[in-house]
Protein backbone atom coordinates (compact mmCIF):
# COMPACT_ATOMS: atom_id res chain seq x y z
CA UNK A 1 0.00 0.00 0.00
CA UNK A 2 2.93 2.23 0.95
CA UNK A 3 4.31 1.84 -2.45
CA UNK A 4 1.01 2.63 -3.90
CA UNK A 5 0.71 5.57 -2.34
CA UNK A 6 3.99 6.88 -3.21
CA UNK A 7 3.97 6.07 -6.67
CA UNK A 8 0.06 8.21 -6.91
CA UNK A 9 2.14 11.30 -5.47
CA UNK A 10 4.20 10.76 -8.12
CA UNK A 11 1.84 10.27 -10.39
CA UNK A 12 -0.21 13.50 -8.94
CA UNK A 13 3.16 15.88 -9.11
CA UNK A 14 4.50 14.97 -12.41
CA UNK A 15 1.19 14.87 -14.11
CA UNK A 16 -0.27 18.03 -12.97
CA UNK A 17 2.93 20.43 -13.74
CA UNK A 18 3.37 18.55 -17.09
CA UNK A 19 -0.04 18.94 -18.29
CA UNK A 20 -0.13 23.02 -17.07
CA UNK A 21 3.29 23.21 -19.95
CA UNK A 22 1.75 21.18 -22.21
CA UNK A 23 -1.34 23.26 -22.29
CA UNK A 24 0.30 26.71 -22.49
CA UNK A 25 2.98 25.29 -25.48
CA UNK A 26 0.72 22.96 -27.20
CA UNK A 27 -2.48 25.58 -27.36
CA UNK A 28 0.31 28.81 -28.76
CA UNK A 29 2.24 26.07 -31.05
CA UNK A 30 -0.86 24.86 -32.74
CA UNK A 31 -2.78 28.39 -33.16
CA UNK A 32 0.17 29.76 -34.29
CA UNK A 33 0.59 26.65 -37.09
CA UNK A 34 -3.28 26.38 -38.07
CA UNK A 35 -3.35 30.31 -38.24
CA UNK A 36 -0.01 30.41 -40.53
CA UNK A 37 -1.56 26.98 -42.85
CA UNK A 38 -4.87 29.08 -43.42
CA UNK A 39 -3.73 32.74 -43.99
CA UNK A 40 -0.07 32.06 -45.73
CA UNK A 41 -0.72 28.27 -47.33
CA UNK A 42 -4.26 28.92 -48.55
CA UNK A 43 -3.14 29.96 -52.39
CA UNK A 44 -1.50 26.51 -51.84
CA UNK A 45 -3.95 23.97 -50.21
CA UNK A 46 -2.48 20.77 -51.25
CA UNK A 47 -2.32 17.70 -49.62
CA UNK A 48 0.88 18.25 -47.19
CA UNK A 49 -1.85 21.56 -46.07
CA UNK A 50 -4.95 19.57 -45.28
CA UNK A 51 -3.31 17.04 -43.89
CA UNK A 52 -1.65 18.97 -41.31
CA UNK A 53 -4.77 21.00 -40.57
CA UNK A 54 -5.95 18.18 -39.84
CA UNK A 55 -3.70 17.41 -37.03
CA UNK A 56 -3.40 21.02 -35.75
CA UNK A 57 -7.49 20.70 -35.23
CA UNK A 58 -7.05 17.22 -33.12
CA UNK A 59 -4.47 18.92 -31.07
CA UNK A 60 -6.36 21.84 -30.16
CA UNK A 61 -9.68 19.72 -29.73
CA UNK A 62 -7.31 17.75 -26.90
CA UNK A 63 -5.35 20.33 -25.42
CA UNK A 64 -8.71 22.13 -24.44
CA UNK A 65 -9.40 19.06 -21.77
CA UNK A 66 -6.45 19.14 -20.17
CA UNK A 67 -7.32 22.26 -17.38
CA UNK A 68 -9.59 19.52 -16.78
CA UNK A 69 -6.96 17.24 -16.09
CA UNK A 70 -4.99 19.85 -14.29
CA UNK A 71 -8.05 20.94 -11.85
CA UNK A 72 -8.71 16.81 -11.46
CA UNK A 73 -4.37 16.59 -10.04
CA UNK A 74 -4.60 19.69 -8.04
CA UNK A 75 -7.35 17.91 -6.11
CA UNK A 76 -5.00 14.96 -5.79
CA UNK A 77 -6.72 12.92 -8.46
CA UNK A 78 -10.36 14.05 -7.57
CA UNK A 79 -12.89 14.12 -10.51
CA UNK A 80 -15.72 16.38 -10.11
CA UNK A 81 -17.17 16.94 -13.63
CA UNK A 82 -19.26 13.71 -13.79
CA UNK A 83 -19.12 10.64 -15.61
CA UNK A 84 -20.06 11.65 -18.50
CA UNK A 85 -16.49 14.57 -18.65
CA UNK A 86 -14.88 11.61 -17.49
CA UNK A 87 -15.40 9.15 -20.71
CA UNK A 88 -15.19 12.47 -23.01
CA UNK A 89 -12.31 13.50 -21.79
CA UNK A 90 -10.96 9.80 -22.05
CA UNK A 91 -12.29 9.39 -25.24
CA UNK A 92 -10.98 12.59 -27.02
CA UNK A 93 -7.02 11.41 -25.55
CA UNK A 94 -7.71 8.30 -27.28
CA UNK A 95 -9.13 10.19 -30.81
CA UNK A 96 -5.84 12.99 -30.42
CA UNK A 97 -3.16 10.22 -29.77
CA UNK A 98 -3.99 7.76 -32.77
CA UNK A 99 -5.11 10.67 -34.99
CA UNK A 100 -2.00 12.20 -34.52
CA UNK A 101 -0.03 8.62 -35.09
CA UNK A 102 -2.18 8.27 -38.51
CA UNK A 103 -1.81 11.54 -39.77
CA UNK A 104 1.66 11.81 -38.95
CA UNK A 105 1.73 8.30 -41.38
CA UNK A 106 -0.55 10.13 -44.07
CA UNK A 107 2.06 12.84 -44.23
CA UNK A 108 5.33 10.68 -44.18
CA UNK A 109 3.76 8.21 -47.07
CA UNK A 110 2.50 11.30 -48.58
CA UNK A 111 6.10 12.91 -48.55
CA UNK A 112 7.45 9.37 -49.93
CA UNK A 113 5.25 9.44 -53.06
CA UNK A 114 6.18 13.45 -53.80
CA UNK A 115 9.70 12.53 -53.67
CA UNK A 116 9.61 9.14 -55.25
CA UNK A 117 7.39 10.14 -58.08
CA UNK A 118 7.15 13.46 -58.62
CA UNK A 119 5.61 13.17 -61.60
CA UNK A 120 2.82 10.97 -60.65
CA UNK A 121 1.91 12.91 -57.90
CA UNK A 122 1.74 16.32 -59.54
CA UNK A 123 -0.93 14.93 -62.19
CA UNK A 124 -2.72 12.08 -59.95
CA UNK A 125 -2.74 13.29 -56.59
CA UNK A 126 -4.92 16.05 -56.01
CA UNK A 127 -6.35 17.85 -52.26
CA UNK A 128 -9.40 16.46 -52.83
CA UNK A 129 -7.50 12.73 -52.03
CA UNK A 130 -6.04 13.95 -48.68
CA UNK A 131 -9.62 15.17 -47.68
CA UNK A 132 -10.92 11.82 -48.54
CA UNK A 133 -7.88 10.18 -46.52
CA UNK A 134 -8.78 12.66 -43.55
CA UNK A 135 -12.35 11.78 -43.35
CA UNK A 136 -11.39 8.00 -43.33
CA UNK A 137 -8.67 8.58 -40.75
CA UNK A 138 -11.30 10.70 -38.54
CA UNK A 139 -14.16 7.61 -38.69
CA UNK A 140 -11.32 4.66 -38.45
CA UNK A 141 -10.03 6.24 -35.11
CA UNK A 142 -13.36 7.25 -33.89
CA UNK A 143 -14.68 3.49 -34.45
CA UNK A 144 -11.58 2.05 -32.48
CA UNK A 145 -12.10 4.75 -29.69
CA UNK A 146 -15.62 4.32 -28.86
CA UNK A 147 -14.78 1.47 -26.89
CA UNK A 148 -13.01 3.87 -24.30
CA UNK A 149 -16.91 5.58 -23.82
CA UNK A 150 -17.73 1.73 -22.42
CA UNK A 151 -14.43 0.84 -20.30
CA UNK A 152 -14.16 4.41 -18.86
CA UNK A 153 -15.52 5.85 -15.53
CA UNK A 154 -15.94 7.58 -12.12
CA UNK A 155 -15.17 5.39 -9.39
CA UNK A 156 -14.78 5.68 -6.10
CA UNK A 157 -11.04 5.49 -4.66
CA UNK A 158 -10.56 2.82 -2.18
CA UNK A 159 -7.65 5.04 0.12
CA UNK A 160 -9.51 8.07 0.33
CA UNK A 161 -13.10 10.05 -0.46
CA UNK A 162 -11.97 10.92 -3.86
CA UNK A 163 -14.04 10.22 -6.66
CA UNK A 164 -11.17 9.43 -9.72
CA UNK A 165 -11.70 9.46 -13.00
CA UNK A 166 -10.10 5.78 -14.66
CA UNK A 167 -9.60 4.33 -17.87
CA UNK A 168 -11.49 1.17 -16.11
CA UNK A 169 -12.61 0.60 -13.19
CA UNK A 170 -10.78 -2.12 -10.93
CA UNK A 171 -12.77 -5.41 -10.00
CA UNK A 172 -15.24 -5.06 -12.89
CA UNK A 173 -14.94 -8.06 -14.82
CA UNK A 174 -13.58 -6.48 -17.80
CA UNK A 175 -10.55 -5.91 -16.62
CA UNK A 176 -9.52 -8.50 -19.52
CA UNK A 177 -11.44 -7.00 -22.20
CA UNK A 178 -9.73 -3.78 -21.47
CA UNK A 179 -6.43 -5.39 -21.84
CA UNK A 180 -7.34 -7.13 -25.23
CA UNK A 181 -8.42 -3.97 -26.10
CA UNK A 182 -5.31 -1.88 -25.18
CA UNK A 183 -3.65 -4.88 -27.28
CA UNK A 184 -5.30 -4.44 -30.12
CA UNK A 185 -4.81 -0.07 -30.06
CA UNK A 186 -0.98 -1.24 -29.39
CA UNK A 187 -0.62 -3.49 -32.81
CA UNK A 188 -2.92 -1.65 -34.89
CA UNK A 189 -2.62 2.08 -33.62
CA UNK A 190 1.24 2.26 -32.91
CA UNK A 191 2.73 -0.83 -34.37
CA UNK A 192 1.87 -1.23 -38.13
CA UNK A 193 1.53 2.60 -38.25
CA UNK A 194 5.42 2.67 -37.32
CA UNK A 195 6.20 0.51 -39.81
CA UNK A 196 4.24 2.14 -42.57
CA UNK A 197 6.03 5.27 -41.28
CA UNK A 198 9.32 3.65 -40.87
CA UNK A 199 9.20 2.73 -44.78
CA UNK A 200 8.07 5.65 -45.92
CA UNK A 201 10.89 7.59 -44.32
CA UNK A 202 13.72 4.19 -45.74
CA UNK A 203 12.09 5.09 -49.57
CA UNK A 204 12.71 9.10 -49.00
CA UNK A 205 16.30 9.12 -47.55
CA UNK A 206 16.96 6.73 -50.28
CA UNK A 207 15.49 9.42 -52.89
CA UNK A 208 17.10 12.01 -50.78
CA UNK A 209 20.77 10.23 -50.68
CA UNK A 210 20.89 9.36 -54.64
CA UNK A 211 19.54 12.47 -56.27
CA UNK A 212 21.95 15.06 -57.20
CA UNK A 213 18.54 17.81 -57.83
CA UNK A 214 17.19 17.66 -54.54
CA UNK A 215 18.44 21.27 -52.94
CA UNK A 216 19.85 21.79 -50.08
CA UNK A 217 17.00 23.86 -48.52
CA UNK A 218 14.60 20.74 -49.43
CA UNK A 219 17.14 18.43 -48.22
CA UNK A 220 17.83 20.18 -44.55
CA UNK A 221 13.46 19.56 -44.70
CA UNK A 222 13.43 16.13 -45.23
CA UNK A 223 16.09 15.72 -42.79
CA UNK A 224 13.78 17.78 -40.40
CA UNK A 225 11.06 15.69 -40.98
CA UNK A 226 12.81 12.37 -40.49
CA UNK A 227 14.29 13.96 -37.29
CA UNK A 228 11.04 15.15 -35.48
CA UNK A 229 8.94 11.39 -36.36
CA UNK A 230 11.55 10.16 -34.83
CA UNK A 231 11.27 11.70 -32.16
CA UNK A 232 7.46 11.78 -32.23
CA UNK A 233 8.09 7.51 -32.03
CA UNK A 234 10.87 7.11 -30.22
CA UNK A 235 9.77 10.10 -27.18
CA UNK A 236 5.61 9.93 -27.80
CA UNK A 237 4.80 6.83 -29.27
CA UNK A 238 6.33 3.71 -28.39
CA UNK A 239 7.11 4.46 -24.66
CA UNK A 240 3.34 4.96 -24.16
CA UNK A 241 2.22 1.78 -25.60
CA UNK A 242 5.39 -0.39 -23.97
CA UNK A 243 4.66 1.09 -20.60
CA UNK A 244 0.25 0.44 -21.22
CA UNK A 245 0.46 -2.87 -22.12
CA UNK A 246 2.51 -4.19 -19.24
CA UNK A 247 1.24 -1.97 -16.54
CA UNK A 248 -2.32 -3.45 -17.82
CA UNK A 249 -0.98 -6.77 -18.10
CA UNK A 250 0.19 -6.67 -14.24
CA UNK A 251 -2.68 -5.33 -13.42
CA UNK A 252 -4.94 -7.96 -14.92
CA UNK A 253 -2.94 -10.23 -12.73
CA UNK A 254 -3.69 -8.56 -9.65
CA UNK A 255 0.06 -7.48 -9.16
CA UNK A 256 1.60 -4.36 -8.67
CA UNK A 257 5.17 -3.00 -10.05
CA UNK A 258 6.00 0.83 -8.18
CA UNK A 259 8.85 1.09 -11.35
CA UNK A 260 6.59 0.27 -14.15
CA UNK A 261 3.49 2.37 -12.62
CA UNK A 262 5.81 5.79 -12.79
CA UNK A 263 7.12 4.52 -15.98
CA UNK A 264 3.46 4.68 -17.16
CA UNK A 265 3.04 7.76 -15.54
CA UNK A 266 5.98 9.24 -17.06
CA UNK A 267 4.85 8.10 -20.69
CA UNK A 268 1.29 9.24 -20.18
CA UNK A 269 3.00 13.11 -19.83
CA UNK A 270 5.33 11.96 -22.78
CA UNK A 271 2.50 10.89 -24.95
CA UNK A 272 0.66 14.38 -25.07
CA UNK A 273 3.99 16.27 -25.41
CA UNK A 274 3.31 14.97 -29.26
CA UNK A 275 1.17 17.77 -29.37
CA UNK A 276 3.60 20.09 -28.61
CA UNK A 277 6.08 18.50 -31.73
CA UNK A 278 4.02 18.68 -34.06
CA UNK A 279 4.47 22.11 -35.01
CA UNK A 280 8.20 20.79 -35.81
CA UNK A 281 6.87 18.42 -38.37
CA UNK A 282 5.39 21.60 -40.08
CA UNK A 283 8.50 23.73 -40.18
CA UNK A 284 9.70 20.51 -42.10
CA UNK A 285 7.08 20.34 -44.94
CA UNK A 286 6.03 24.51 -44.89
CA UNK A 287 8.33 27.24 -45.86
CA UNK A 288 6.01 29.67 -44.67
CA UNK A 289 5.95 28.43 -41.07
CA UNK A 290 9.50 27.78 -41.56
CA UNK A 291 10.22 31.26 -42.74
CA UNK A 292 7.83 32.67 -39.46
CA UNK A 293 9.95 30.62 -36.92
CA UNK A 294 13.25 30.49 -38.18
CA UNK A 295 13.86 33.62 -40.90
CA UNK A 296 14.97 33.24 -44.63
CA UNK A 297 17.42 30.97 -45.82
CA UNK A 298 20.04 32.51 -48.60
CA UNK A 299 18.23 30.22 -50.51
CA UNK A 300 14.44 31.89 -49.89
CA UNK A 301 15.91 34.92 -50.46
CA UNK A 302 17.02 33.75 -54.38
CA UNK A 303 13.96 32.36 -55.16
Amino acid sequence: MGDLQESEKFQIDLLCSVYGFEFIVALTGNVFALWLLVVRERRNWHTGVVLSCNLAISDLLYVLTLPLLIVYYSLQKHWVFGNATCKIERFLFNCNLYVSIFFVMAISVNRCVALACPFFTRTHIQPAHAKIISVIIWITVGVISCPVLKFASICPSVKSNNTVCVSSCDGNNEERSHFIYRMFLTVFGCLIPFLVTFTSYCVVISVVWKSVSITTLEKRKVALLVMSVIVLYAISFVPYHVFQTYHYYLKLHKRFNSVVYKSYQVSKGLATLNMCIHPLLYMAVFDSIRVACCGKSPEDNRR
